[in-house]
């Protein structure tokens, strides 16, 4: 798998139980490309996201990553699919109780076996600390390499998630709502990077974001998504208060089943 992975959905749905999460959906996006996913909650960004690291499967039509469909992804592939595209979810999913260094180093586990997982953990090269602090360096926290990872404040966390994105060599980066939970000057921050490192590595980046004028400021290209449908696809700079008001516009009825 080279650098930039690729993502193709041709009418793709997925249903669980009773609930239409993604409703008939076609888009490509292509390597090295970054894209935003916005819209409201329950609009199916987050489903829309794990298709494209094999985390979910389409109850109907088919998805495709670098040129291969999911579907025909053995178990053994899927493994190494998802090892070599750095998810950031939006819980972080970073052990607590672990130092910095091994949280980052965590995010090359899914490519080796469990003896060599355990070896990594616990006893660390030289050169694999090294890495791991140029990281580090690079999102803005070398210093704390050897830092209880719980000791850290939320923005710090969300670095050290990037940096174990990063560790795994990707092809692509998919962040489920990456800025949730930190102020919006850590927001732009945190999207900057991404974007920027993005950039630099020649990655594809996905991400899904509630601020709208923050995905509209940092990424080149918007896909609406609304009632798992997509309301639309287009450049950035050609989303105006319509496209806007179409998206986040509630209907009268479901101002009621909301209870607003």
């Amino acid at each position: 798998m080279t650098k930039g992975a690729d993502f193709l959905l041709d009418q793709v749905s997925v249903q669980y139980q009773n609930t239409l999460a993604l409703d008939e959906v076609t888009l490509s996006i292509a390597p090295g490309e970054a894209v935003g996913l916005v819209g409201p909650s329950g609009s199916g960004k987050s489903t829309l996201l794990h298709l494209f690291n094999g985390r979910g499967q389409p109850t109907g039509g088919w998805a495709s990553v670098s040129g291969k469909r999911l579907i025909d992804y053995g178990r053994r592939d899927l493994k190494q699919l998802r090892s070599r595209i750095g998810f950031i979810d939006q819980g972080l999913n970073l052990v607590p109780n672990l130092r910095v260094s091994q949280n980052v180093i965590a995010g090359r586990l899914g490519q080796v076996g469990f003896a060599r997982s355990l070896s990594m953990l616990l006893f660390p090269s030289r050169a694999m600390l090294r890495e791991v602090h140029e990281l580090l360096e690079r999102v803005g926290i070398p210093e704390k390499l050897f830092e209880r990872t719980d000791r850290l404040s939320g923005g710090q966390q969300q670095r050290v998630a990037l940096a174990r994105a990063l560790f795994q060599k990707p092809v692509a980066l998919i962040a489920d709502e990456p800025v949730s939970s930190v102020d919006p000057a850590r927001a732009r921050d945190t999207i900057e990077q991404l974007t920027r490192i993005s950039r630099e590595e020649g990655l594809t980046l996905c991400m899904s974001l509630h601020n709208f004028e923050l995905a509209r400021e940092h990424l080149p290209r918007l896909i609406g998504l609304r009632d798992g449908k997509v309301v639309f696809d287009r450049a950035s700079e050609e989303i105006g208060d319509e496209q806007f008001d179409a998206l986040y516009t509630l209907e009268k009825n479901e101002m009621w089943r909301d209870g607003a």
